[in-house]
Formats: C-alpha cells, sequence, structure tokens
C-alpha cells in the first residue's frame, strides 16, 4: 500500500494538515496511488481521526521519539521546510515535496527549499498551491541527495545563504 508521510516537526502548521487532508489533495493522491496517509502534526490544534478522509487509510500522531520508521516506510514524505525534516527524509532517500509556510517572517525556509529544488533533490510549493503541485507532480525528475560529504553540504548552505 503507496504510503504518504506528512511530517510538520515540532512546529505548529494547521494549515498544512487541513490543506493536505481537504478532498481535492486526497483526490490528487490517490491518482497518483497513495492509499495510506500518516501525518504528524506536531503541536497543532488539528489531530484528524481515521475516518476524516474517506477512502484512505489515515493515522495521525502529534510526536513520537523518532520518525524515522514512518519515514523508511514512506513512498512519498511531505515536509514543512525546517532543515531538520528536510535532510532526514532526504537522508533516507524519499522524494521529497516540501511546503513553505509562506505566514512565517524572515523565512529563510524558502531560500533552502529553492535551492534544493534548483538542485532536482525536492519539489516545493505553499498550502495555496499544495493541491496543484500534488496533481502534476513528477516524482521521477527528483535527484538523490547524497548524505555524508560535508563537502557538497558546506557548499550547498553557501549557495542557499548567498555566500558563494
Amino acid at each position: 500500500m503507496k504510503t504518504v508521510f506528512v511530517t510538520v516537526g515540532t512546529t505548529s502548521f494547521d494549515e498544512l494538515i487541513e490543506t493536505v487532508t481537504c478532498p481535492e489533495a486526497v483526490q490528487a493522491l490517490k491518482a497518483h496511488g497513495y492509499e495510506r496517509f500518516v501525518l504528524q502534526v506536531g503541536r497543532g490544534s488539528l489531530l484528524p481521526d481515521a475516518d476524516s478522509c474517506p477512502h484512505v487509510r489515515l493515522e495521525a500522531y502529534r510526536f513520537k521519539d523518532s520518525i524515522a520508521e514512518d519515514m523508511k516506510q514512506a513512498d512519498l514524505v511531505i515536509s514543512h521546510a525546517g532543515a531538520g525534516s528536510c535532510l532526514e527524509a532526504l537522508g533516507a532517500g524519499k522524494p521529497l515535496l516540501v511546503v513553505v509556510n509562506d505566514k512565517l517572517m524572515n523565512n529563510h525556509q524558502l531560500e533552502m527549499a529553492k535551492q534544493l529544488h534548483m538542485d532536482s533533490h525536492l519539489l516545493y510549493c505553499t498550502c495555496s498551491t499544495l493541491t496543484e503541485t500534488l496533481r502534476t507532480m513528477d516524482l521521477s525528475v527528483l535527484q538523490p541527495f547524497l548524505p555524508g560529504q560535508p563537502k557538497m553540504f558546506a557548499n550547498f548552505l553557501d549557495k542557499a545563504l548567498g555566500v558563494k
């Protein structure tokens, strides 16, 4: 059963949880063959119950000691744009769709998502464009992010932060 794992990390990002579970987004994911949704909702006020999305198997929780197993089982990871969550998904070799919270001030997450997208490591969008991105996404264009190469990561950070 194809699984999508959605994570907001330790933050609150109700808009992402609300958008990814709306009927249009669920239908777009189902069209790509996803039938199981696992949602890590963090400190948000929303904790969808198992029957809130008809025709898919939905599991939701706030926190676990580790999300590594959920990442491992996922066929697609949809994540907020936190560096830790992004690097964990990329390190696990999972296709990654990053949803930037455009409501945040001084949003460094956008620069990181843009750079990783330009390097073909992930797709990114905002909540307002999530459903359309899900409809049109082509995960075959993504390239692996090779972990354990500190020089590559340092160069990536330099580019993302505009140092080089």
